[in-house]
């Protein structure tokens, strides 16, 4: 019972349902906001609320939501001494890789789960188990021992969003573009795959960068699908509307861009619209895309 406290406390601040959160108007653009967003809560279910499967801590902000600009930022060229200011660095454990588990899990510190996940069946497909949907005593082993290994937390076999995007980026590593749903080129392109939640560039058939896990745009906030153009890069831009900083920006269509976010990818909602990175990831691919790159989009983002 551990640290209970602190997570009840944390989840306190979820609302009761998804379908509500997702549906939400968004702020005013009179509305100032000086510190991280609350994240509507993730979706409901048999099993209630998912929540984070550890107590937050002060540098794990897990209830952190990135609202992005929807429309196109007024552009300008920054400075060389703006330029040299490099963005601030992210918190110890800020992407560590933290399911999201029913409150009753959660609260109980149960170490084999007997409630069916939301990508239970994805999940039994990947471990090559029968993909029946349907939680065993055997699915929970596997599940946990998948999760031990890729150092997911807490290891108790529930087939949560963490656990089937560790799979997706794992199958992707040596091919992302193996299906072919990113148009080879001979010049760079980004390729955003909402399907699998997942980023790369490539030129002609050589992967440059990734794939890297990523958060794309939520229900009525769709990341556009289609193909679109690196047309501004702000390396420490901050919402013009919210004062959030959305470091390393590469606007691709309207307001949206890749940039990296100050808190972890995997929660249950998405964005308001951008593909949110890790700082490291998003750093390194500012020094890979140039303006006037091509990026590709398609898909959909799944929903637990």
């Amino acid at each position: 019972m551990r640290g209970i406290g602190a997570l009840l406390a944390a989840v306190a601040v979820l609302p009761a349902g998804a379908v509500a959160a997702q549906a939400a108007p968004r702020p005013p653009a009179t509305l100032s906001v000086t510190g991280p967003v609350p994240a509507p809560g993730p979706a409901a279910g048999p099993e209630g609320e998912l929540v984070p499967g550890v107590p937050p801590g002060p540098y794990q902000p897990w209830q952190i939501d990135t609202p992005d600009q929807m429309l196109a930022p007024r552009t300008y060229v920054p400075s060389a001494a703006e330029d040299a200011v490099e963005p601030r660095a992210a918190g110890r454990g800020t992407y560590a890789l933290v399911e999201y588990v029913p409150l009753a899990d959660a609260v109980s510190g149960v170490t084999c789960s007997s409630r069916t996940g939301p990508f239970q069946r994805q999940v039994e497909r990947w471990l090559k188990l029968k993909a029946d949907g349907k939680q065993s005593a055997a699915d929970c082993l596997a599940i946990r021992a998948f999760q031990e290994k890729e150092k997911i937390k807490p290891a108790t076999g529930f087939a949560g969003t963490v656990t089937w995007a560790r799979m997706m980026l794992k199958s992707a590593r040596k091919d992302p573009n193996a299906a072919g749903k990113c148009p080879v080129r001979t010049y760079r392109v980004a390729c955003v795959d909402l399907d699998r939640q997942l980023t790369w560039v490539q030129k002609g058939e050589k992967v440059l960068f990734g794939p890297v896990p990523m958060r794309s745009g939520r229900i009525g906030h769709r990341t556009r699908p289609g193909w679109h153009t690196i047309y501004w890069r702000h390396k420490n831009h901050v919402s013009t509307i919210y004062h959030t900083p959305m470091p390393y920006s590469q606007f691709f269509d309207g307001g949206e861009a890749f940039h990296a976010v100050y808190g972890s990818l995997y929660t249950t909602v998405g964005s308001w619209g951008c593909v949110n990175l890790t700082l490291g990831d998003a750093r390194t691919l500012w020094g890979v895309l140039k303006q006037n790159d091509r990026v590709y989009v398609w898909g959909h983002r799944p929903a637990p």
